[in-house]
């Protein structure tokens, strides 16, 4: 996802500081203080005794995506972030020929998972800065999720309005490499009613004449992710009997509370199942993971919203000071002795291979897994593209 001076809130022209009074911003303060004395007193070994022994996840998330073998298909990436789509269409098959990401750092995760890939970070990786009339003409499909803080309720819904609206850039890709196909993801709040006029002046009437374009909301949760994620995607053919042709994905699997899909496919796991946590009664899909990268500051919590955090209460995890590994999680105790969660538990609640090479600064970490498509949601999109495109792998 595309980002502006990287992980720096106050250089950013849309940085918004929380409006608190002294006496809150007191409280706030010392409670970090007391937070930050209690986690390096676990690190020295004189913490409270380690409320809950390093689990092994019972999920492996590259199990929800088989590699398939190459199928002849090209697809570019554009604001890659955390490489969740990138993964996904490389699973399905498709050979990438750019990534552009302007977050250096999450360019570099890229590189280092991917030394293969032709990764463009920083300044390169800027798509307002890129002609992209060299790619026209030679790429099946065109991906990319665009910001998504412009249309999220954590992003103050600004729009058009939002200096980081990167959606027309989108349009702009589309329209000067000319793809066989384009798939284009964002928050559900797109596809509100309140930017409906947006989503037809932006995106639908630029590009309906040249393709056929299907818009539909996908949940993670259908994919055999352990999380509640619906995002809206945006789907389009220049041919319109690859048009025709294009299905959106069936759910693999339901979940628990679901009975609008048929019984015969796997549940969903819950996240404590997910995690490998011991049963407690209650399990449950995780709600989905916030990313605070360009929030009012930088924060090691997924929590998204006081609902969030009482499903997260009633599945005894803590959302909260996620810690940078499973044995630094068990070391440094919750207060209320849930499980503490750690970068690699949001990896799998994610639907990331367990490999993926995040690294702390776990505030930065998060915010890639947190803003990046669940690979498995975007593995089976995939596929249903190239099955549109006639290069689909038995």
């Amino acid at each position: 996802m595309y980002r502006q001076h990287a992980g720096r809130g106050t250089d950013s022209p849309w940085y918004q500081g929380w409006e608190i009074t002294e006496r809150k911003r007191a409280i706030f303060r010392a409670t970090t203080i007391a937070a930050q004395e209690a986690k390096r007193a676990a690190l020295r070994g004189e913490g409270a005794a380690a409320a809950h022994p390093i689990y092994t996840p019972r999920l492996n998330p590259v199990d929800l995506m088989p590699q398939y073998a190459r199928n002849g298909l090209t697809a570019l990436s554009l604001f890659s972030g955390g490489g969740g789509m990138d993964i996904g269409f490389d699973r399905a098959g498709f050979g990438h020929v750019a990534n552009y990401e302007i977050m250096q750092g999450a360019a570099d995760v890229l590189k280092a998972a991917h030394p293969d890939w032709t990764v463009f970070g920083g300044e390169a990786g800027d798509v307002r800065r890129v002609n992209w009339k060299p790619f026209r003409d030679k790429i099946d499909v065109l991906h990319g999720g665009p910001p998504c803080q412009p249309f999220s309720n954590a992003g103050r819904q600004n729009g058009a309005q939002d200096v980081r609206d990167m959606i027309p850039e989108f349009v702009r890709a589309v329209k000067g490499i000319r793809p066989r196909a384009f798939v284009c993801e964002n928050v559900s709040g797109l596809a509100s009613k309140r930017f409906e006029d947006y989503v037809e002046a932006t995106i639908l009437s630029p590009l309906r004449r040249s393709y056929v374009i299907h818009q539909f909301i996908l949940d993670a949760a259908d994919y055999g992710v352990p999380q509640t994620r619906r995002r809206v995607f945006f789907v389009g053919f220049k041919n319109k009997e690859d048009g025709k042709r294009f299905e959106a994905p069936a759910p693999t699997h339901r979940q628990e509370r679901s009975s609008e899909f048929a019984h015969n496919l796997p549940p969903t796991m819950g996240v404590r199942e997910a995690l490998g946590l011991p049963h407690s009664g209650v399990d449950g899909l995780s709600p989905t993971l916030r990313s605070g990268l360009t929030g009012p500051r930088h924060t090691t919590s997924v929590l998204s919203s006081v609902s969030a955090l009482k499903l997260w209460n009633k599945l005894g995890v803590w959302p909260n000071g996620v810690a940078a590994d499973r044995a630094a999680a068990s070391a440094y105790v919750a207060r209320d002795g849930h499980y503490r969660l750690s970068l690699p538990d949001c990896l799998v609640l994610q639907g990331f291979p367990g490999d993926w090479p995040v690294k702390p600064p776990v505030y930065f970490a998060l915010g890639l897994i947190g803003n990046s498509v669940a690979p498995p949601m975007a593995y089976q999109l995939a596929r249903s593209v190239a099955a549109a495109l006639q290069r689909d792998t038995p």
